[in-house]
């Protein structure tokens, strides 16, 4: 079984601006792709985890999150790097689209996407890692048994000034860059 990095995707690899809804919009940070670009070379599965409630909030459709992701995906790969794989949870539980209203095992913290990652790739969670700037993030890696990276981008500086108890990230980071250095010297 392989290993992978689960990155979340805004205020992660691409800076946050709320909900997302004009690919004009879509921002990257400087050193997201020289840090996909490392992953890749050190042989780590690349795969982007996002929850996407504005899909169940009516603000924008599915088909745009696939717009954005293809977009994420050029241009990540015109900087020699690869995304192996895009994985959205589009669920709410109070979302005003009744299609996508409710609870469901895809919606971080809860394990789906990575459950269906380690389904489609031979991917052994407890030697993955997940990267991403909310405590939803930092649990939904503990919940799969994988290590957990908080990064202080998008909205991880304000949840590292409000700490919950119970989750526990293995390393606070300033950016992808930071918590991709670790991962390469923490792999085993």
């Amino acid at each position: 079984m392989s290993a992978a990095v689960f990155l979340d995707r805004d205020g992660t690899i691409i800076e946050e601006s709320g909900y997302l809804n004009r690919l004009d919009r879509v921002v990257f940070f400087p050193w997201s792709i020289d840090a996909i670009r490392a992953l890749n070379a050190a042989g780590l599965r690349v795969i982007v985890v996002t929850n996407q409630a504005g899909v169940a909030r009516g603000y924008y459709d599915e088909a745009f999150v696939q717009a954005t992701h293809a977009l994420i995906d050029q241009r990540v790969r015109e900087g020699r790097a690869q995304i192996d794989a895009f994985y959205y949870c589009p669920h709410h539980p109070d979302g005003s689209v009744a299609r996508y209203r409710g609870a469901c095992e895809c919606r971080k913290p809860a394990t789906g996407m990575i459950r269906r990652a380690v389904a489609e790739f031979g991917i052994d969670p407890a030697r993955s890692f997940v990267v991403g700037d909310r405590w939803l993030d930092v649990e939904f890696g503990r919940a799969a048994g994988a290590r957990s990276i908080l990064v202080r981008t998008g909205y991880g500086l304000n949840e590292e000034s409000r700490p919950e108890d119970a989750v526990r990230p293995d390393l606070v980071a300033d950016n992808l860059m930071e918590a991709v250095a670790w991962v390469l010297r923490n792999r085993g």
